[in-house]
This record gives structure tokens, C-alpha cells and sequence, in this order.
């Protein structure tokens, strides 16, 4: 098969990879549409020291699996998949099991081939009605609205939101749908332009009001400087929720977060039926970031595309 695999460095189509073969357990899918991700970027720059294939935003069509009713199934899937008998996969989701490979992350090819494999508990299947250009964008979803999660017992009226690349806006679009008041920080007029027209307020980063703070204020710069920006704008006694991953290393003040009592919580993947629903019921709509659709045959300068100063989000179409 095709995919666009990460060696070292390097960025490239392998058109002859050897298709996945699945487990007894698992389901064999063909990606009908993947998303490249910023963390994707970030591989091919040395974080996690991964090699093989990337991506692990898609939907896909089940081709085999051991459950006869899941053939032929538009799915989208957690892209975690733990051993399944530990204790964070019995109790909890398996995003922690210390034994987990990750779709296009950590130990497992990803989706930006004609073909993956993953285990059935993670696959969740979608509406007809849900275009494939929606369900895109459903892992990505599940981690923005996974920010609530850090904050579900202070249920906070307001949060900011900096960055306004395309985890940014996601997560201003996944709180603002979610009835909260969401203004975004960051340095594109353009970008900014698509939160507000979701109903978030928004500023540019240059003309912010030092005065202005938030008991929820989530870092989605990308940058290993957006911690520090980030900070500066969380109200005292309020929750910092980190969603970047950076290959550079990150320095802060750590002054602020005693003096202030502030939470510092990283989050990293949510909950995939709540984003499909969330989808579904048009609470979130995210079409609005597509920027550029390409065919897997133009995978590399799809990736070249994706990984430009500023770029929003790009499609693969295997």
C-alpha cells in the first residue's frame, strides 16, 4: 500500500509499504480521510523519537474486524490502545496504560496510508449523516473538549484560549459550543476571524489588555514560550490547562503558579463519542479550518503544506 512515513528526519511516500495485517482482536480499516496534526509536525522534528507511519486523525470504513456487524462501518477511533487488562484500561479509558501504542505516535503505524489496523474497543462508529470532512476532525474534537475534564467541578463562565493555530480554535469552537464564554489570543486576523464568527471573543495578542485575566485559561501555542504567555493571563486560584507538545525545552516562573494557587494540568486525548456527538448535534463545527485537500499520491507536499508558518488544517485523501 501507500503512506507517508517518517524516517528519521525525513518525510516521504513509501508506495510499497506492506499492508497491516490485524490481530485476532483488532480491525482491519480503510482511511478514507486522515488530517495531518501539529503534533505530526513536531515527530518530524525528533519528539517522541518516532519512526513509520504518521497521522492519527482520520475516518475510516471497516474492511474486517471479528465483530461481523462492524464490517463495512464508517468508525473514527481513540487513538490509545491499551493492553486492555490493566487497571487504567479496566477502570478507566486505557490513555495511561503503561503498556498502550498510540495510532502514528508511539509504537503503532498511523493513519496517513490506505490501511490501518486498531483494536475494536477503540473504534467508534459514525452517522451516515456526518460527512467524512466532519469526522475528521473528531480525535482532534475529543481532545479540546477534554479541557473540560480538568475543570468539571469549578464549572467555569469564561476561559482564554492562546493560541489560534489549529488546536487553538478547536478548543475555542469545543468551549464556546459548550456554553462557555471563550476569547482567543493570538497573532492572525484571519484566524481569529474564524472563532469569532463561532462567538468568541478574540484579540490580538499585540494589543492584549494587561489587566485581563481568566479562571480557565488553556496554553495551545505550540511554542515553547506559550506557557509563559499563557500564565501571565490566569486569574488567581484558577486552572492552567497545558494541550501543547513541543520538541523544544519549555522554562517558566514558577513564582506566579505558588503566589496565585494556580492548577496546572496537562491534557492530552478525550473522549471520542462525546466528540462525535458533539459533532453530530452541530455543537461543534469545524469545517471552517480546512485549508487544503490533497491526495496521498501528494502526501509530501501535503506535509510540506501542513508544517508552513501559519497553515490551518490539511486533508489526505488515500
Amino acid at each position: 500500500m501507500r503512506a507517508l512515513v517518517l524516517e528519521g528526519s525525513r518525510v516521504r511516500l513509501d508506495r510499497d509499504r506492506s499492508e497491516p495485517r490485524r490481530s485476532e482482536r483488532e480491525a482491519l480499516v480503510r482511511v478514507d480521510l486522515a488530517g495531518i496534526c501539529d503534533t505530526d509536525i513536531q515527530l518530524a522534528r525528533g519528539y517522541m523519537g518516532f519512526s513509520g507511519v504518521l497521522g492519527h486523525e482520520f475516518v475510516g470504513t471497516v474492511i474486517d474486524a471479528p465483530t461481523p456487524s462492524l464490517r463495512g462501518r464508517r468508525v473514527v477511533a481513540d487513538i490509545n490502545a491499551g493492553c486492555g487488562a490493566c487497571a487504567d484500561c479496566v477502570e478507566r479509558d486505557g490513555h495511561h496504560c503503561e503498556a498502550r501504542t498510540v495510532l502514528g505516535i508511539v509504537s503503532r503505524d498511523g493513519a496517513l496510508g490506505e490501511y490501518i489496523t486498531m483494536p475494536e474497543r477503540c473504534l467508534v462508529a459514525v452517522s451516515d449523516a456526518l460527512e467524512d470532512e466532519q469526522a475528521v476532525f473528531a480525535e482532534p474534537i475529543a481532545a479540546a473538549l477534554h479541557v473540560l475534564d480538568a475543570v468539571s467541578m469549578r464549572d467555569p463562565r469564561t476561559a482564554i484560549v492562546v493560541g489560534d493555530g489549529k488546536l487553538g480554535l478547536l478548543i475555542a469552537l469545543s468551549l464556546r459550543g459548550a456554553g462557555i464564554e471563550t476569547c482567543v489570543v493570538g497573532h492572525h486576523a484571519n484566524k481569529l476571524a474564524i472563532a469569532e464568527r463561532a462567538g468568541c471573543s478574540v484579540t490580538l495578542e499585540a494589543a492584549l489588555d494587561p489587566g485581563m485575566r481568566a479562571p480557565l485559561v488553556v496554553d495551545a501555542t505550540g511554542s515553547a514560550t506559550g506557557l509563559s504567555r499563557a500564565l501571565a493571563l490566569c486569574s488567581a486560584r484558577g486552572t492552567l490547562v497545558l494541550k501543547s507538545t513541543v520538541a523544544d525545552r519549555v522554562t517558566i516562573d514558577t513564582t506566579k503558579l505558588v503566589v496565585d494557587e494556580i492548577t496546572v494540568v496537562g491534557s492530552r486525548c478525550g473522549d471520542m463519542t462525546r466528540a462525535v456527538t458533539a459533532l453530530a448535534n452541530g455543537s461543534v463545527d469545524p469545517r471552517a479550518l480546512i485549508e487544503a485537500r490533497y491526495s496521498l499520491d501528494d502526501g509530501e507536499r501535503a506535509f510540506e503544506r501542513a508544517a508552513s508558518k501559519g497553515a490551518l488544517k490539511v486533508l489526505v485523501k488515500p
